[in-house]
């Protein structure tokens, strides 16, 4: 959490679901939105069920992108090759939805 950019919520699944973590999360000044499992105790806070839906899109842009292959071998030497095929892939997934 120490290298990572400020932000005002940490989306987060079931697996991160501990005291220690939100501790961290809320002394950074971001809001945890992390499910609480079925087997730890109940919370009178719920979490923004809108906000954590977008957690699944953002994985799933992943899982696509992974689908090419310089992305997910890293066949390039220098970061700023790889930082743009990156940039070449997210571009070439997100714009057949917004070409509608």
């Amino acid at each position: 959490m120490n290298n990572s950019p400020a932000s005002d919520f940490v989306i987060a699944d079931k697996g991160y679901d501990s005291d220690a973590f939100r501790n961290i999360v809320e002394q950074t000044g971001a809001t945890p939105v992390i499910p609480y499992r079925k087997n730890s105790r109940k919370s009178e806070k719920p979490i923004d069920k809108g906000l954590y839906r977008y957690r699944h899109l953002v994985e799933n842009a992943f899982a696509r992108i992974k689908h090419f292959r310089a992305i997910a071998t890293r066949y390039d030497k220098l970061e700023r090759n790889y930082a743009s095929m990156l940039a070449l892939a997210f571009t070439l997934v997100w714009l057949p939805m917004w070409a509608d």
